[in-house]
């Protein structure tokens, strides 16, 4: 959507058009790989970006949801030491069930929240590559960041 917008100064007793803001004009992008996502209400602009990590980056933007999802349940709480015996487990269970939260628990670790949400993308970025569309327009992508690379001598 182009917004233009006129500015005026005061000249005597007249305002009189001195500049033009055009958000298309200063919508500019510096020199460099960058990804953009439009979506209804917004957009997302990633700048500077390694081509490698396009195709995560956009994983990413489009897993949110499964991220979080992931992110939550491996730090769910849940007992210092797993039970081993089927008995161990029943007793565990209804303790839980007793006590709630109050029983011994403990939560993941950020490595572990990490590994689950890298996981989560590198899921969601292989249901993307799996449509025909989407391996095109990467491999397009990458053939264009090979042709505008600079290469020092």
């Amino acid at each position: 959507m182009k917004e233009e917008m006129i500015f005026y100064i005061k000249k005597g007793r007249r305002y009189v058009p001195h500049s033009t803001y055009s958000s298309e004009f200063c919508d500019s992008f510096p020199k460099g790989t960058h990804l953009v996502q439009s979506y209804p209400g917004g957009s997302m602009r990633r700048f500077n970006i390694d081509p490698a990590y396009a195709p995560m980056i956009a994983a990413g933007r489009v897993a949110e949801d499964k991220i979080s999802e992931a992110l939550m349940k491996a730090n769910e709480l849940r007992p210092q030491t797993t039970p081993v015996t089927p008995a161990a487990q029943r007793a565990w269970m209804k303790l839980k069930k007793e006590l709630g939260n109050e029983a011994y628990l403990t939560r993941g670790s950020a490595r572990e929240a990490a590994e689950a949400a890298v996981k989560a993308m590198a899921d969601e970025a292989d249901k993307l590559m799996q449509h025909e569309s989407v391996k095109q327009a990467y491999e397009h992508f990458l053939l264009l960041c090979e042709l505008t690379k600079t290469h020092k001598d």
